[in-house]
């Protein structure tokens, strides 16, 4: 049987992460359109940001995986 626990805290980090990306987006968006920027610049600047944010996600997960590893923790799936 799978513990509920796990499932409901990532369910809850990735519902909170994704909200909080979106309004930082939106609000640089906003920001840019006041400024008078393209849309095309508005739209490369908020795919750089994307960009970066996966980069260091999965340079935390492999850094994880890593450690976990090296420290002898079994990380196969049952």
């Amino acid at each position: 049987m799978i513990d509920w626990v796990p499932v409901v805290f990532v369910t809850f980090k990735v519902l909170i992460f994704g909200t909080c990306m979106f309004f930082a987006i939106k609000w640089h968006y906003d920001q840019g359109k006041k400024k008078g920027m393209t849309k095309g610049a508005l739209l490369r600047t908020g795919g750089k940001v994307v960009a970066a944010f996966m980069l260091a996600l999965l340079g935390v997960l492999l850094f994880t995986f890593g450690l976990a590893r090296m420290l002898g923790m079994d990380l196969s799936l049952p």
